[in-house]
Order: structure tokens, then sequence, then C-alpha cells
């Protein structure tokens, strides 16, 4: 097994390392992987806004409306586990690429229909299914891809960049700009965001590296589809690391998705805010992602990529708990704040410990089974967080939600000790 330090230049390499990589890329891949990043996720903001207001257009029914976020996020739920087969067998670079392909495709036909006066209701849950696929692989084998574009060494430096580049696109650019865009125009809207996937494909002609996984032996047997995803599975649950990480991340986004429910309600009714203030208490979710991002070295430096990890535990707790405590605005949005910084510190170290940990062959399918878990705990969430404000009142349910978050804190101390994140922080 072997780990590439300089082009050119192999050396032996240790169990948490790659087993077949290129030779170990400057500066350019990690520049070409966060442009990507940012492109892509700007064009996701900007889609994520778009159909669901096109849905408004199309029907009256509230819940006809919904089915166009459904029609984007379900794909997790139902393709994650054969996507990261899938991941795990082929060039992760061409899957990138292909999702690109599926995304113009998709916005193409959108295009089209608006353009000619035909859109409709199924077109745009058809369109919004194939891009809801084409997320789950281009997140997947995105992720798988980073350890074989980036060195060890830059891998903290990149997630980071990455992370701070997902959060400006989703929560900032990309739902701004798609509401100028929407207003100048529908079809100018859809154009926009197929042009913005297409630069994204183009950046990944840049990419310097072979991101195949290595071949099995020859001679090797196939092995079934369904036998690969359980190996996935297996790998997450029998390591008590990732099984700890994957588990406690699952918490927090039932906490999370709890929050952002109930939020805009209690907001209105318990805290008497209008929009404009609304949006000031959401902005510190986005203004804690950004400083996270931009300041999650220094905090490993400082205080140790445990700690760091162990500070989004008790944001999320301080986050949901502010909420049940006082009705002020500016603590409420204190609480966002910390929750969206600790959200970061938490996303980028666990990143970078999964890229060292996991085998390459296995990236895919774990990575796709973790985010299973993750991803499938939010509307678990928010479904549940509903049904008790119904019956018990929104504070209570923010109380009850942030001492849930409050229960992951032991099991993380007990289970992830300092030396199981050593290398995930810049030297």
């Amino acid at each position: 097994m072997t780990i590439t330090t300089t082009p050119g230049r192999k050396e032996p390499a240790t169990d948490g390392d790659r087993s077949a990589g290129p030779p170990d890329p400057t500066r350019r891949n990690g520049a070409v992987l966060i442009g990507f990043t940012a492109v892509t996720n700007l064009a996701d903001g900007v889609m994520r806004l778009a159909l669901p207001l096109l849905a408004v257009s199309l029907t009256d029914s509230p819940a006809l409306v919904t089915t166009a976020s459904l029609a984007l996020t379900l794909p997790w739920l139902l393709t994650a586990l054969h996507i990261g087969v899938v991941v795990d067998r082929f060039d992760r670079r061409m899957l990138l690429w292909l999702a690109g392909a599926a995304r113009l495709a998709a916005m193409g036909g959108l295009f089209a229909a608006a353009v000619t006066g035909h859109l409709t209701l199924v077109r745009l849950l058809a369109a919004g299914a194939v891009l809801g696929v084409a997320d789950v692989l281009a997140a997947t084998a995105g992720s798988a891809l980073v350890p074989a574009a980036v060195g060890r060494e830059h891998r903290p430096r990149v997630n980071a960049w990455m992370v701070g580049a997902e959060t400006v696109g989703q929560e900032f650019a990309g739902p701004f700009v798609g509401g100028l865009l929407l207003a100048a125009g529908t079809g100018l809207a859809l154009g926009a965001i197929g042009v913005t996937y297409a630069a994204a494909a183009l950046l990944l002609f840049l990419l310097v590296g072979r991101f195949r996984p290595a071949a099995p032996a020859p001679g090797t047997p196939p092995v079934p589809v369904n036998t690969r995803i359980a190996e996935g599975l297996r790998l997450l649950w029998r390591d008590p690391v990732l099984r700890t990480l994957s588990l406690t991340a699952a918490t927090l986004n039932a906490v999370w998705g709890a929050w952002l429910a109930l939020m805009p309600f209690h907001a209105h009714q318990a805290m008497g805010l209008g929009p404009g203030e609304y949006g000031f208490l959401l902005s510190g979710l986005g203004i804690g992602g950004l400083i996270g991002a931009a300041t999650v070295t220094w905090v490993n430096r400082l205080l140790g990529p445990r700690r760091a990890m162990l500070a989004d535990l008790l944001g999320t707790c301080a986050m949901t708990a502010l909420p049940a405590l006082t009705t002020s605005l500016w603590a409420v949005a204190a609480g966002a704040f910390l929750g969206g910084m600790g959200g970061t510190l938490w996303a980028v170290n666990s990143r970078t410990l999964t890229q060292h940990k996991v085998p390459d062959a296995q990236l895919g399918r774990y990575t796709a089974a973790s985010r299973l878990l993750c991803y499938g705990a939010l509307p678990v969430g928010t479904a549940t967080a509903g049904l008790l404000a119904e019956l018990l009142g929104t504070r209570t349910v923010f109380a009850v939600t942030s001492a849930l978050a409050l229960t992951t804190v032991i099991p993380f101390l007990r289970r992830v000790k300092a030396a199981d994140l050593t290398g995930t922080s810049t030297p």
C-alpha cells in the first residue's frame, strides 16, 4: 500500500491512506475542487429556490407544492446505497461528469418547456427527481474523490474551503441570485442554472491524477450488489469511531430538522418577529458557518479536532435551548450563530477523518450509508417536532431537542479519542 507525497515519488503508507492514487497533486487540484464546489452549490442554491416557486405558479395545492422539494430530497433515501456501490467501482471524475450531464439534460428540458409555455407540474417533478439523483451521485463521488486528488496534509484546508463554498452557495449567494433571476424571467433563471452546471463540469478537466478505485485482483469473482452494500453498512457499524460519528450526526440532524421546522412559527408567534428580523435571526446560521470554515484550522490548532467537534454538540444544544429560555432576538440569533459555526467545525473534521480512515475501495459505500443515516434524520426530526409542538408547544419541544443534543456528548467523549483524529488538522 502506498501514498504519493510529492509528484513522482512514492513512500510507505499508513493504514488510513489511499492504496492507489495519483501523484500527490499540487495546490491545483485543491483549487479546482473548491471552485467546482462553489460553482455547483451556487447552481444548487438557485435551483432549490426556483423549483418550489415554479411549483407555486403551477398549482394551488400546498401538498403538491411540497412535492417539488420532495423530488429533490427523496433520492437520498431511495438511491444512496446503490450509488455508493457505483462510486466504488467506476472513475469518480467520470461519475461527476455523468451527474453534470444529467443536470444539464434536466435543466434543458425545463428551459425548453418554460420558453414554449409547456411547463407542467409533472415535467417539473420529473426534472426534480433527475436533479435529486444527480445530487446524490455528485455528492458521493465528489467526497470520495478528494483523497485521490489532494495529499493528506492538504485535506483539512481543502475540506474547510469546500464546506465554506457549500455554505455560501446554498445559504447566501444561491437564494439571492435565484430571486433576482426569477424576477427577470423563468427562462433566464433556468438557462443560467444550466450554464452554471456546465461551467462546473468543465472545471473538472483541470484535475490532475487518476480517480478510479483500485480494481479487484484478477480472477476475483464478481460480488453481488447487495453484498457490496452490506460491506459498507458493516464498515460503518463495526468501527466504533465511525459508528459514533454517524449516530451523533444523525441525532444532531434530527435536532436541526426540528429547529428549522419550528423556528418560523415560534419566531412569529412567541417572539413577535417580522420578516426582516427573522431573516436576521437565520443569517446567524450562515455567518457562523462561514466563520467556522475560515477558522477551523486555527481552532483545531488551538483546541484540537476533538474539542472542536465537541463544540458542535454544545453549540447545537445552545441553539435549541435559547428559544426555550428567552424571546430575545439577539440571544436566539447568537444561538443560531453557535450552531452554524459548530456544524462547520464538525463537518470539516468528520469529513477529513473519514477520508483518512476509510479504505478507498469502500469510501463511496461508506459515505452513502453514513449520509443516508444522517440525511434521513432530518425529515424524522421535522415530522416529530411538528407533532409534539401541537401537543406541548414550541418552547417545550425546543427544550426536549436541546436535551437530546446533550445526550450525544458522553458517547462522543467515550468513543472518539484525540488519537482517532490525529492528522485531521494541518500541522
